[in-house]
Formats: structure tokens, sequence, C-alpha cells
């Protein structure tokens, strides 16, 4: 069972390490889990008197030598780091931190699931590896020096609650990581503010969902090089291991974490409605049923196409509905909708604002867009209900379908993980924070939800050339691509002329012609900007920057501001 100790100080009264079993305690406000007296480590412990203490059970946190606070009413130093926040993610992290043998102190607002985390903690036999507190004054007071503190909260208005409430106990030298999906801009702004209290600030951006957070997610962390250097040995451990190391790197300064896992999940958005679209081509065109999708994307994931996404759809699709009186698979009962959290619409936004064409993600975010809009589209169906409607192919090839869809699907996935990398590659110049792109792709290997096997090959293409101007002209990427272009257009043509749309492999599709092309019709445009604007162009035949009254009598604009412009 687990104890909470209401009181100010620990006391003990002529007893050998070994023998410590209970103590009269008033630890204020800690939640400790009950022990047995051969699991007590030894652990020195200053004698106070507490006259008012209640006989309790109380087991180290740690073999370390507890430092006592400057403050006698409060608990003494034990934890090597702290987590406030224990909803699934934050609950599930400090296990991971516990488990991995670092001692944690947790607070939560409302002190119940701080209880449900120290029971949890004990249930999992990690009881002595972690503490819970009521107030902040106490928790920050567990931490040894310099006090780590992760913050697993909302984003928003809620971290510069906790980050107040923190810095009131907080002192130089002192932590503070925001661990959530924050806007990189809050970051810096936190960073700037709590600089002026001497307090070190990290943003570090948190992948795996709740299962990664448990047992070793991807881990972004940014902002202050200093801070790292404290949480680095805790972090290496806690993170997810793969072949070549822990799946955690530091990103860079400022905002760099919360950026760079804002670009991870836009590419998570152009991977999921990827996958979804290679879905729909094949149970609508091909008619595959959800045992046969189901084994086409389980023979998928033994390929080049392996990763966690393609791996639970084979799962999501097999299963079936398990409510009583339901028949079938669960997957189509689903409603066609798709919510979102807004990081996939902030990468869209910032590479608009980086100037960086991002289709595929832009065409994932819309569409999740357009799947909200359920009952409009019931009703346009009724509208063109005389138009081409999506239904199986007669006397499909279904083996070809299969091979083909997988093509596109791979092509495809390439020009969405090229644009989310020049997204971070773009900014990292913008805000001089040297991002290791290649060291992204090595951390992405396990742990978060765009883990996938050609990560190493994204990896294996920037350290050939860090310069890389985009992975589509990697020797290696660029011949995957060539030889997978027939395959990707028959797909396109296909799910065109049936009505099935397939916004983000179109788009993908478009990008990797666009970028092939050596002449657009881009100088169409810019003519119009010079007729009704004035914009200037370049010519193909002679320097400079050049304008023309087109048509006199329509109108043409002739207002000059372009600078170098040549009469």
């Amino acid at each position: 069972m687990a104890h909470v100790l209401r009181g100010s100080q620990l006391q003990g009264t002529n007893c050998r390490a070994r023998e410590v079993s209970a103590f009269h305690a008033t630890f204020r406000n800690v939640v400790v889990p009950h022990t047995t007296r051969s699991s007590v480590p030894t652990v020195h412990l200053s004698p106070r008197p507490a006259p008012s203490a209640r006989r309790s059970t109380l087991h180290a946190a740690s073999t370390v030598e507890a430092h006592t606070s400057s403050d006698k009413n409060a608990p003494m130093a034990v934890s090597q780091i702290g987590l406030v926040g224990l909803a699934v993610m934050g609950q599930n992290m400090a296990l991971n931190v516990a488990e991995k043998g670092f001692p944690i102190s947790v607070y939560n607002r409302t002190y119940e699931k701080t209880e449900a985390a120290v029971k949890r903690a004990q249930k999992e036999g990690l009881g002595d590896k972690l503490r819970g507190y009521e107030t902040v004054k106490d928790f920050v007071a567990s931490l040894q020096r310099p006090r780590r503190v992760i913050i697993l909260v909302k984003a928003g208005s809620a971290v510069d609650q906790t980050i107040d409430a923190l810095c009131e106990h907080m002192e130089p030298g002192d932590i503070i990581i925001d661990g959530g999906n924050e806007w990189y801009e809050n970051t810096e702004r936190r960073m700037a503010r709590v600089a002026q209290k001497g307090l070190l600030y990290m943003g570090m951006g948190v992948s795996g969902g709740e299962e990664g957070a448990r047992r070793g997610p991807s881990m972004m962390p940014g902002g202050s090089p200093e801070a790292y250097s404290h949480i680095q040995p805790i972090v290496e451990k806690v993170a997810a291991q793969v072949d070549d190391g822990p799946c955690v790197m530091y990103i860079g300064g400022g905002g760099a974490g919360n950026f760079v896992k804002m670009v991870h999940n836009g590419i998570e958005y152009g991977d999921m409605q990827l996958i979804s679209e290679a879905y729909d081509v094949l149970k609508t065109l091909g008619g595959l049923d959800n045992e046969e999708l189901a084994a086409v994307f389980r023979e998928w994931n033994q390929g080049e196409l392996k990763s966690f996404l393609v791996e639970i759809s084979s799962l999501i699709l097999n299963k079936r509905d398990d409510q009583p009186g339901a028949a079938g698979y669960l997957v189509d009962k689903i409603v066609d909708q798709t919510g979102a959290k807004g990081t996939g619409k902030w990468t869209v936004q910032q590479a608009a604002e980086l100037a960086v064409a991002a289709p595929t993600m832009a065409s994932a975010l819309d569409a999740r867009y357009m799947s909200a809009l359920k009952g409009e589209r019931v009703e346009a169906a009724k509208v063109f209900s005389s138009c081409v409607s999506p239904a199986p192919v007669p006397a499909a090839d279904k083996a070809q379908l299969v091979a083909d869809v997988r093509a596109a699907l791979y092509a495809s996935k390439i020009c969405s993980y090229a644009q989310g990398m020049n997204v971070i590659k773009a900014k990292s110049q913008e805000q001089r924070w040297d991002i290791d792109l290649g060291g992204l792709a090595r951390i992405w290997k396990g742990g978060c939800i765009i883990r996938a096997q050609f990560l190493d090959r994204i990896r294996a293409a920037y350290s050939r050339n860090p310069q890389l101007p985009s992975l589509l002209v990697d020797p290696d990427f660029a011949t995957e691509l060539a030889a997978a272009e027939g395959a990707w257009r028959r797909v396109a043509a296909l799910a065109v002329s049936r009505g099935v749309p397939l916004p983000a492999m179109t788009a993908s599709l478009s990008y990797f012609d666009t970028y092939r092309r050596d002449r657009l019709p881009a100088n169409l445009v810019q003519a119009q900007r010079d007729f009704f604007g004035s914009h200037t162009y370049q010519r193909v035949d002679r320097e400079g920057w050049f304008h023309t009254v087109w048509d006199e009598s329509f109108g043409s604009a002739d207002s000059i501001t372009t600078s170098g412009y040549v009469v």
C-alpha cells in the first residue's frame, strides 16, 4: 500500500541502517510506498525531533547520500529528476525514468493522479524509485541540485502557470524541460523569462505516444546546451535504443527541439494519409477484403516499407469488432473523420513562411479538414450521383495492383520526408541552429511514430552529402524514384479515372515532376504579375530585371518599385 506522510520532518532515533524499516515521520505531503525491511538500502538521514510525527514506513529512493534542504521543514533532496504532469504520458515517462534506475519525484495539480502514479509504481516494482508530492515547494525541495524538472502538461497557459509555480522555489542553475508539443517561439520566450532568474530552460520534443513514453520514446531536446549536459545521462537511458545508440541527441539552441518535433508530426500527417490512400485504392478499386489487406500490409512491413505505421495498419485491418451483437471488422465501423491537434497545421504554416514547398504534408492536412465535412460530403454524394462513382475494377489484377501501390507509396514517402527535412534545414539556417539532419533520421529510427527502416537510408544520404539539397537527388533515392515512376503513374491515373481521391500521393508525384523539370510555366505567371502589378521579370537571354507595358489600351500597370530594374 502507499502511505501519505504529512508533517515536516523525518525522525530517526538510534537505529542502524540495516534495521531501518519504519520512521517517525511527518515528511510533508510525500506519497511513499510500503516496503519490507530487507529492501531498505543504506542511507544517511539527519535525525531531527518531530513530536507530532506519526509512525509510517519510508523506503529511501536511492543509495546516494541524501542532501538536506536549507528549509528545515522541507523534505530531503533524494531524487535526481522531477516530473510535473501525470496524465498518461507523464505517468508513463516517470515510470520509464524510475525503471532505468533514476530516483524521480512527481507532482500533479490534482493530487489523486499523484497518488495513482505512486501506487502504480509500487505495483510495477518501482516504488523505491518514485515519490509523489502534494505541494510544489516540497516537490522542488526533494530534488538534488541542479534541480531538473520535466513538464508534461497541456501546451499554452498551463505551461506558463507551471513555470511560475516552479520559479517560486527553484534557484539559479536549476533546469526546466518542457516535454510537450509546444510552439517553438513560446519556448524561446520562456527561456528568456526564466533566464532572468538564473534558470536554464529546454524545449524537448517527445514522440512515441503512451507506449513510447513508458518503454522508450524518441526525444528531441533543444535549448540550453549547459542544461542538456545535466540531463544527457538520464535521457540517453530513457530514450528508445536502436542498433547505433539511443534515440536522442541535442538538437540545437532556442526552440529547435520543439520545431523539429513539430515537423516530425507534419511528416507523420503525410505518412498516415499516404497509407490510408494506399488502403483506399486496394480496397475500393482492387476489391481486397480486410483479411487480404492485412496480409498485404504484413508483407509490406517485411521490406522497404517496414515501419511502425504500416505494422499497426495490418493489425488494425485484422481487428474484428468485439462489441456485443456486432460482426465484421472494427475499422469499417469507424466514422471517416480524422482529428488534428495543431502540429500539422503549424508545420504547413512554417513551410509557407520559409518558402519551402511541402505539398504532401499540406494535402494530408487538407484531407483531414475535408474529412471533417462528413455531413456536406454525404449530401454532395447525392448531388453528384451521376458522376463517376468509385467501385472495384472488373477483373482487376490484384497482384499487379498491390505491387504498383507498394511502389507508389514508397516513392511518395520519399517525397514527404524530403519536404520535411527541407523545412527543418531552412529553419536551421535561418536560426543558425546547425541541426544534424542525418542525426535526426537516426534518432527517429526507434520509439517514435514515424520510425521506419528507410530512415537508415536517409541517415546514410546525409552522411554522404551533408549539403544535400534534397533527398530526391541522393543517388540511391533517385534510382528508386526512377524505378517506381511507372507504377506511381499507373496508380494515380487509375484513381483519378475512377473517382478515388489521392491528395497526398498525387501531390507527391507532382512534387517529383515539378522538381525534376528544368522549365515550368512560371514564366506566364510572372508575366501576369508584371502586367497587373509591375512586378517585373527576368529574361533567359540577358541579365537584370525588366518591365513591360503589355497593353496600354487594357490598362497594363506601369509602376516600378523593384530594385535592379533595367529600362
